[in-house]
């Protein structure tokens, strides 16, 4: 019995000293699979990092992820959600590429150019106007009308880009409207406050003659981003306007800004616009 005893528990030690018993094999493999492939607390997302660089738009850095076009530190990288790291070697097709910096430009639109990036139709588009205003690639934040003049920002900051046209900012928008006759005081009055314009609501932020001027000529304040909507507002009461010009752009005012030109906004600008809540 003495023996049998040993024997048992001279089995169950040479069990316990093991180095790959189930146990210590278990706790091995959890740690190697936890082991993150990149730091989820630093970095950018790998698509931002390729729109950054001026490739292309996220949404086509997706495409170009899952078809094998992107290296990170000489090894493939297809997951939607990698982050890059600040030290990591990004590689699009074969060459490195890095964030561009960040450019911010302030057009004054002038009347007949299209706000898009190229036209098919062969018509003027308001990348023409700023063709030497930045190596970087740059885009129009929003959109003016054809006919539409005044003011219009160009940025490569997408993450500004969206903050400005997202509705929940209220980001203000003032425009002087010249209508194809004087505005009626009951018809201005009907448009303090809410409107509604093709069954939504739109607030409208102030509206007055503009003094010295004909009661044609009519300052809008709003931040709404829809489409036309200045023109869909007078003609909801009537009136046709005959030109628009869009004067202040999120406290941004054409002031020493000759129709047709641009200029780079002072770090104080972006500063401000950064800071909008």
């Amino acid at each position: 019995m003495k023996s049998n005893k040993n024997s048992s528990r001279g089995r169950q030690e040479g069990k316990k000293s093991t180095p790959l018993s189930r146990k210590n094999f278990k706790k091995d493999f959890k740690k190697i699979k936890s082991t993150p492939k990149s730091d989820e607390s630093l970095g950018i997302r790998l698509n931002k990092y390729i729109a950054n660089s001026g490739i292309c738009s996220r949404r086509e850095a997706d495409t170009y992820i899952e078809h094998g076009s992107v290296q990170v530190n000489g090894k493939l990288v297809t997951e939607m959600g990698y982050k890059v790291q600040p030290n990591d070697v990004v590689k699009f097709d074969g060459t490195s590429i890095s964030p561009e910096q960040k450019r911010y430009i302030l057009l004054n639109k002038p009347k007949n150019y299209i706000t898009t990036m190229d036209d098919d139709r062969g018509r003027k588009t308001v990348m023409e106007l700023v063709s030497n205003a930045s190596k970087e690639r740059i885009y129009p934040v929003g959109r003016l009308d054809r006919n539409t003049t005044g003011l219009l920002l160009f940025t490569n900051d997408g993450d500004l880009a969206k903050k400005l046209t997202h509705p929940k900012h209220n980001v203000r928008k003032l425009y002087h409207a010249s209508l194809d006759r004087k505005l009626d005081l009951k018809d201005l009055e009907k448009l303090r406050g809410e409107v509604i314009i093709e069954g939504k609501k739109v607030f409208i932020d102030a509206v007055s003659y503009i003094d010295g001027e004909s009661k044609s000529e009519i300052g809008i304040e709003i931040h709404s981003g829809r489409n036309r909507i200045v023109r869909k507002i007078f003609e909801h009461v009537g009136y046709k306007v005959v030109k628009l010009d869009r004067v202040i752009f999120a406290e941004l005012t054409k002031k020493n800004l000759p129709r047709g030109r641009w200029r780079a906004l002072t770090n104080l600008e972006i500063a401000n616009l950064q800071n909008l809540k």
